[in-house]
């Protein structure tokens, strides 16, 4: 045998053995390290020496013996060789016995039988494990097999005749039983459907809004389909088919959804048996039935009479076979099955082609200039290389891949102790247990969900099973490792856990030809390339050929607790700790890491998951530097996929939807299906135009903020403190256990249960407070060398947001502070000016001073301005006292760094300079009603000066006060010198967006107790009677917006007694629905704590009659408001501008300010030239008052006077709004 050949098959055979040797006892621990050690000097004699030598050839030659024997034995699973016996050595200078010589003394082996010996011992391990391992994978083969075989598939039908012939064709043997079966089954469908469809329950509603039980069916189907569990599916389907009242609940789709999996397999009989349930359940096939049925033939090879027959009963069922191939989505290898079979039956057959219609064109009026074809149009591009580009592509690919993403923590780092190290070794060793613990309960738990599916039940077997073992345990570690010290709600937790198992699963495998699309995608952007014809990133992409991805239904928000709720109690059962770290003399037990507690949260008991103090404090030890998150909760690292749909655009794989909502809610979703494609063009496209802005890190300010941070916070700058500067629990007396004392009465036990309270719920705001700082602070510090992008959805008004929570321009002045745009631009000859102005805005002063003069003030602030760039913590400190500090600050040192470079002009600014609206839900109510005196107010009109409307309400709040003062009201009086601006702003504000007085007493109460020197017995009696003088202001002055807000009340309350909830369709097409249902509550029983879900999304239920009518007139201004965003930032585009913005206040560069300023007011004026409120009246009479079945109803007659009676429109000039300097300033 050559060398290699041994090398070869010592290291494939993997065993590790033992040469055999005479019986003897096995040397002690000890003495096998120094046989099989490294060679140590010895004392023994030359001829003991010689001894020893022999034996060590000795057993050499019985190792290489034993190793001959298994090699030859090439057909043995496994050869036994008994371990060397080494007896103990005789004392030192004594002779070994003759018969003792093969077998060895101690310390006698030589280095090479050693080594022989180890290997062989290492292999041998080895291969035990894998040996356990296979056995183990046999085992769960086995049991699933066993598993599979009880599942039942004959279905159980509860007609006679089907249920005869069923059993006629199972016991007869025909030439092809089931084909035949197959093809009469269809002859009799239509039949049996025209003496049944009236009155089966099954095909109640459209089968597009699933609700309950219904919906739950559909996700636990999709689910057993994507884990492989099509028999368990088969079965359930079986058992909810033979009870009558649970057959009500199937629906079409799910039969075909079964039939699907058995045709993909290749399993006829299965999908016949479901043809039959079909068919009992007085259904009729559609065109996925059939290509289910012919796709199953295809792959069978079956003759071509059986297809014949099938076709032909499809074409008598009203549905044409080019259907097959263009409205039932396929894939390329069920298409060519599909093809095959056809072509069997009709050998000339050639499937239609994907019809190619011209790109649809957007045709609203406010969106013609956008989509019309100009060849001198020129898009903006990014500053990166197409091969820069192609890099930042592949590193946001791993990250999405990974599904996760750990980033460093910017909290101090702590001095590596012994006490830190130990404390992180225990970790380590923790979580090691942690994790064997976690994959025994997940083990467990599936067996008991599949034991429970097995009976026909709804488990959470197939749910449990969409996620590999490894990442479940991983996601929970993660969990565990996050839970603040206080705890955390268990309903909570398990919604979270839920979702986060949902968004998972829908990762999208296409990964090589996303790569090349996306690559010649970015052939519009990047800065050196260039593309035939200037369009839209939409536009590119669908030419492209991108294919629809798969829409997938939500699931139920009940089984999105129970699925988080299951996660949950596994990770309490697995993890638990030594009782030794919490009393190091107890004795050595474990204890649970987690436990269950109650409390009261707003006067409701609710269940909490609370870590035990000792891990808390073990974690805080250890002080860990690493925090996890989301791959779809962190921005991209290149620029998002264009919108293209509803349900397509964004993350690469990562899929997200164009309209956030309540999870669990379809109903948006649904609305947005049925519309138009070319309808939502304009919303896709301003989607992708704000996702593509690429951001980077202001270093400097991050480095500033870490600072404050990393010493003790500084919350009157936004820098919150960490949780050693939260208040403690009273000491002494005033200590929680004073409450026991017998002498305490009992107000002074209430008044000390009121100041625990009061901090308990400090300390867990300010634990809050730094826990979404130090998520965004070391966001920031991981991408701060990075170009990044922010992709973008909106609300259910149209409202856009950024995807990535925790690190984005709409959070507070520290988080907006910490961005800048990636790509810069020269000031120009104005930009300078506008960035003064900006700081200026920053700071709140001079809120009613023209432009010129607060360009003025920063000069003449320019020593302080530059004070504050230079030395921010040293200096004056000038831009601490401002309205927005941080962001003053950044702005100070960009001003800064522009006046002193050689050129200002040929500075290039990343800054972001902000234009924000004048109360921007007054001047679009202003705008409708035509409104002259409150378009004023609110700067639609032309001034010098901006007019401020607080100020204007306080003022003539302050009439209404003297006024009840000279008449002797106690509490005008006592308001003298107290109505100010500030007082009365964000009632101002918000009652535009539906506060009630409620609301709004609240508001000005909160105003009132900051006030110090306002007497605070009389706060409640003075709040009241502000809020009554701001409505009556708001009336007198803005007449004809509360006509309009009445006008909307009162239709959405109609409306809502009609049984519905309000819809409308924005100027540019978006499809709106309110989501305010009464509540449906589910319980979720058993485990830690029986759960219960509240949901207002189920359209089940009957309007929220309430909400619908209070949320009405905010919802739809904000649905205005967004258009105009739209309209705005599709203009900027075209015109070559980089334009972000958050709601109604629009941000671009430095030099384009006065660019931004003129497209913003034209298209609020093109917006608003748009007959708004009859096109609304129009569209809610044809949606609410046109059926003949309920135009009888009063509530319907009601509601259509009141939609007649649109309100009347006043004088005011829209083109006014053009030349008004401060409508957006």
């Amino acid at each position: 045998m050559s060398a290699v050949r041994w090398g070869r098959g010592a290291a494939g055979f993997g065993r590790a053995l033992w040469p055999a040797g005479p019986p003897g006892l096995l040397a002690e621990e000890g003495a096998l390290g120094g046989v099989w050690g490294r060679k140590r000097s010895s004392t023994a004699s030359p001829c003991e020496q010689d001894r020893r030598k022999d034996w060590g050839h000795a057993e050499l030659l019985e190792v290489l013996k034993a190793r001959v024997r298994q090699l030859q034995a090439e057909g043995v699973a496994e050869v036994t060789v008994k371990r060397v016996a080494v007896p103990r050595a005789p004392e030192a200078g004594g002779a070994q016995p003759a018969r003792q010589a093969k077998a060895g003394a101690e310390g006698a082996a030589p280095a090479l039988s050693s080594r022989w010996a180890q290997k062989l011992d290492n292999d041998q391990r080895l291969m035990e494990k894998r040996k356990q391992r296979l056995e183990g994978k046999l085992q769960k083969h086995v049991e699933k097999v066993a598993w599979q075989k009880q599942l039942r598939l004959e279905p159980r039908l509860l007609s006679r005749k089907l249920a005869s012939q069923l059993q006629h064709w199972e016991q007869g043997t025909p030439r092809s039983p089931w084909e035949e079966q197959l093809a009469q089954l269809l002859q009799e469908a239509p039949q049996r459907l025209g003496g049944k469809a009236a009155a089966a329950p099954a095909v109640r509603g459209p089968e597009s809004r699933l609700e309950g039980q219904q919906q739950r069916l559909l996700s636990f189907f999709e689910c057993c389909l994507l884990t492989g569990h099509l028999p368990l599916a088969h079965h359930v389907l079986v058992t909810h088919h033979s009870k009558s009242q649970q057959r009500r609940l199937l629906t079409l789709s799910m039969y075909n959804m079964v039939m699907l999996g058995w045709a993909r397999q290749g399993s006829f009989k299965e999908l016949t048996y479901v043809f039959f349930m079909l068919k009992d359940a007085g259904l009729a096939p559609d065109l996925r039935s059939y290509a289910a049925a012919l796709q199953c033939m295809g792959r069978l090879d079956q003759d071509a009479g059986t297809i014949r027959r099938c076709l032909k009963q499809m074409a008598q069922d009203g549905l044409q076979l080019q259907g097959l191939f263009t409205a039932v989505p396929l894939g390329a290898e069920e298409r060519a099955e599909l093809l095959r079979a056809v072509r069997k039956a009709k050998p000339s057959f050639t499937p239609p082609r994907l019809p190619v219609s011209p790109p649809q064109v957007n045709t609203s009026p406010l969106l013609r200039d956008i989509y019309a074809k100009d060849p001198a149009v020129s898009y903006p591009r990014l500053h990166l290389s197409l091969k820069e580009l192609q890099g930042l592509f592949r590193r946001q690919l791993r990250v999405e891949m990974a599904t996760t993403i750990t980033v460093e923590s910017v909290e101090k780092v702590p001095l590596l102790t012994k006490e830190v190290l130990h404390a992180r070794k225990t970790l380590a060793g923790l979580r090691s247990r942690w994790k064997t613990a976690l994959y025994q309960e997940l083990q467990e738990t599936k067996e008991s969900e599949a034991h429970a599916a097995q009976e026909g039940r709804l488990s959470l077997f197939p749910y449990l099973c969409l996620l590999s073992e490894k990442e479940v345990v991983g996601m929970l570690l993660q969990t565990l490792q996050a839970l603040p010290a206080q705890g955390e709600s268990l309903l909570f937790l398990a919604h979270e856990l839920g979702l986060r198992v949902f968004k998972r699963k829908q990762l999208r495998n296409e990964v090589q030809e996303l790569e090349q699309r996306y690559s010649e995608y970015l052939h519009l952007l990047a800065s050196d390339t260039q593309v035939e014809e200037p369009c839209l990133p939409r536009q590119r992409w669908e030419a492209l050929g991108e294919t629809e991805a798969p829409h997938e239904q939500p699931w139920p928000t009940s089984v999105v607790v129970q699925l988080g709720k299951q996660l949950a109690e596994v990770l309490v059962r697995a993890a638990r700790m030594p009782s030794s770290l919490a009393a190091p003399r107890s004795p050595a037990t474990l204890i649970p890491v987690l436990y269950h507690v109650y409390s009261f949260r707003s006067f409701r008991q609710i269940g909490i998951l609370k870590p035990h103090p000792a891990f808390t404090q073990l974690l805080e030890t250890a002080a860990e530097r690493t925090l996890t998150f989301e791959s779809t909760d962190v921005p991209m690292l290149c620029p998002p996929l264009p919108w293209t749909s509803p349900h397509s655009g964004a993350f690469l794989l990562s899929p997200t939807k164009m309209m956030r909502s309540v999870e669990g809610s379809q109903q948006h979703q649904l609305l947005l299906e049925r519309c138009p494609p070319a309808e939502l063009h304009g919303a896709l496209d301003a989607l992708t135009q704000l996702g593509n802005c690429a951001w980077r890190v202001n270093g400097r300010v991050l480095d500033l903020v870490l600072e404050l941070f990393n010493d003790k916070g500084c919350p009157r700058l936004g820098v919150p403190a960490p949780p050693s500067e939260a208040p403690r629990p009273p000491e002494g007396r005033q200590a929680p256990k004073g409450c026991l004392l017998p002498e305490v009465s009992p107000a002074e036990k209430a008044e000390m249960r009121r100041e625990l309270a009061r901090r308990l719920k400090v300390a867990r705001e300010m634990q809050s407070l730094r826990a979404d700082a130090l998520y965004r602070l070391s966001l920031a510090q991981h991408l701060r060398h990075c170009v990044f992008w922010l992709p973008h959805n909106m609300d259910f008004r149209g409202r856009t947001y950024p995807c990535s929570p925790h690190f984005n321009h709409l959070g507070s002045d520290l988080a907006r502070a910490l961005l800048e745009f990636a790509q810069g631009r020269p000031l120009g000859p104005h930009g300078l000016n506008w960035l003064k102005i900006h700081l200026v805005n920053l700071t709140g002063l001079k809120k009613r001073e023209s432009l010129e003069a607060r360009r003025d003030y920063a000069d003449e602030l320019m020593e302080d301005i530059l004070d504050s760039a230079d030395r921010p913590m040293t200096g004056r400190k000038w831009w601490m006292e401002a309205d927005e500090p941080w962001q003053a600050l950044a702005c100070c040192m960009e001003v800064a760094r522009a006046v002193r470079a050689p050129d200002p002009t040929a500075y290039v600014s990343h800054f972001p300079v902000h234009q924000d609206g004048s109360c921007n839900g007054l001047q679009h109510y202003a705008a409708l009603g035509r409104d002259g005196a409150g378009a004023a107010s609110v700067n639609l009109l032309p001034s010098d000066l901006p007019q401020d409307v607080y100020s204007e309400v306080a003022a003539q709040v302050e009439v209404f006060r003297r006024q009840d003062a000279e008449q002797g009201v106690r509490v005008a009086q006592m308001l003298e010198g107290f109505i100010g601006r500030k007082v009365v702003k964000q009632t101002v504000m918000t009652v535009v967006y539906g506060v009630t007085r409620y609301g709004g007493r609240l508001q000005i109460e909160k105003r009132l107790r900051e006030i110090h020197d306002f007497p605070q017995d009389f706060v409640w009696e003075a709040s009241h009677y502000l809020v009554r003088q701001v409505f009556n202001s708001l009336q007198e002055m803005f007449s004809g917006t509360r006509s309009i807000q009445r006008w909307l009340t009162e239709s959405a309350r109609l409306i809502s007694h009609t049984g519905s909830a309000v819809e409308w369709v924005t100027p540019l097409g978006i499809p709106i629905v309110q989501p305010y249902h009464r509540d449906s509550k589910v319980m979720i029983k058993g485990g830690l704590q029986s759960l219960t879900v509240s949901s207002s999304v189920d359209t089940s239920q009957k309007p929220n009659t309430l909400k619908q009518k209070n949320g009405f007139p905010p919802n739809f201004i904000h649905s205005l408001d967004s258009s105009h965003m739209i309209l705005t930032a599709l203009h900027c585009y075209r015109k070559g501008l980089t334009f972000v913005s958050v709601h109604d206040c629009f941000w671009t560069h430095a030099a384009d300010v006065a660019v931004m300023n003129q497209v913003c007011r034209e298209q609020f004026v093109r917006l608003h030239s748009q007959p708004i409120l009859h096109n609304l009246s129009r569209f809610l009479i044809k949606r609410f008052c046109s059926d003949p079945r309920t135009s009888k109803s009063v509530w319907v007659s009601r509601l259509m006077d009141t939609l007649l009676s649109v309100p009347k429109a006043g004088t005011f000039n829209l083109e006014q709004v053009k030349r008004s300097t401060y409508f957006f300033s």
